[in-house]
Formats: structure tokens, sequence, C-alpha cells
């Protein structure tokens, strides 16, 4: 049976040779020596565009590989929309858990991401804080969001997921 990865990592991050190079090298070798043949991507962060390049290179050398774009919103979607998808993955996907969740659908599909992997590589560094919101009439405080790619690799870490973080 082939094996699943996804990648999850902050918003914002510097691509530098030495986080490319290793990157790279490690899904290669899921590749050949452990049967990763599905590889499943959210959407929205650098880390996510920069694994996205990779493996499509990669794809080029090991056409048999998969990507799928897993879908925190729109669990319905137009045949056109569902096509433009398609040009640029294999698959695409709702998870079920994202159904009528809300604000928190990317973390519901970080955990379906998660739970349907045996291999979790992340860009988390723990000391990221994402942007404070700002206030509104509403609400009169900034106030500083959690980051999804911390609550992301503490429940991989829960799940007992094999994880790889490539921030160090």
């Amino acid at each position: 049976m082939f094996k699943k990865m996804c990648f999850i990592g902050h918003r914002e991050i510097e691509i530098t040779d030495d986080l490319k190079e290793p990157l790279n090298k490690y899904i290669e070798q899921t590749i050949l020596q452990e049967d990763v043949k599905v590889f499943l991507f959210g959407s929205g962060s650098k880390f996510d565009e920069l694994c996205y390049d990779i493996v499509t290179k990669l794809k080029e050398k090991y056409p048999y590989i998969k990507r799928v774009y897993v879908r925190s919103n729109f669990e319905c979607i137009s045949d056109d929309y569902k096509q433009y998808l398609l040009e640029f993955y294999e698959e695409t996907m709702f998870p079920e858990e994202c159904a009528n969740s809300g604000k928190i659908s990317y973390i519901k599909r970080n955990q379906a991401m998660i739970n349907q992997s045996d291999y979790c590589v992340f860009y988390y560094n723990e000391n990221y804080l994402p942007p404070k919101r700002k206030t509104t009439k509403k609400n009169l405080f900034a106030y500083q969001p959690r980051s999804g790619t911390a609550l992301a690799y503490r429940y991989a870490k829960q799940k007992k997921k094999l994880t790889i973080n490539f921030y160090n």
C-alpha cells in the first residue's frame, strides 16, 4: 500500500538553499525508499508553495506520484473551478470535518490532512506569532491569534504521526 505525506507551515518563510536542498532530498527519499506516492497540500503559505514546487519538479522524474489539493472551504465546487484546480493537481478533495466549521475550517483541514498522512512535513517555528488582528468597532482591543501551524504540529505529535520540522 502506498503512503501519503502532507505539508504544513507558516504563511511567511524565508526560502533559502539551506531549506530547499534538504527538503527536496527528503521528499525524493520518501518516494524511493518509503513508497510515498500521494502528497496533500493546503493553501496560503509560502511553505506549501515551496513544497508544491519541489513535488511538481519531482513529478517529472516520478510521473506516478499524485498531488492532491485539500480544500478547507467550498464543499461543492463548480466544474469550472474543479477543472482549474486539476490543471495544477491530480485531485482535489474536501474533508467532511470541514463542513460547517466556519473560521476554523483551515484547522479542521490540517487535522484531516494529518490524519490521512503517514508523513507530516512542517515548517514550524515555535516562536512565530501571526500578525495581531486589528481593532474593530466590536472588538476594541487588538488580539494575538494563535498559529495554525503550531496547532497542527501539536496535533500531529499528539496523534503520534511521523513528523519532520524543516524550520531547523
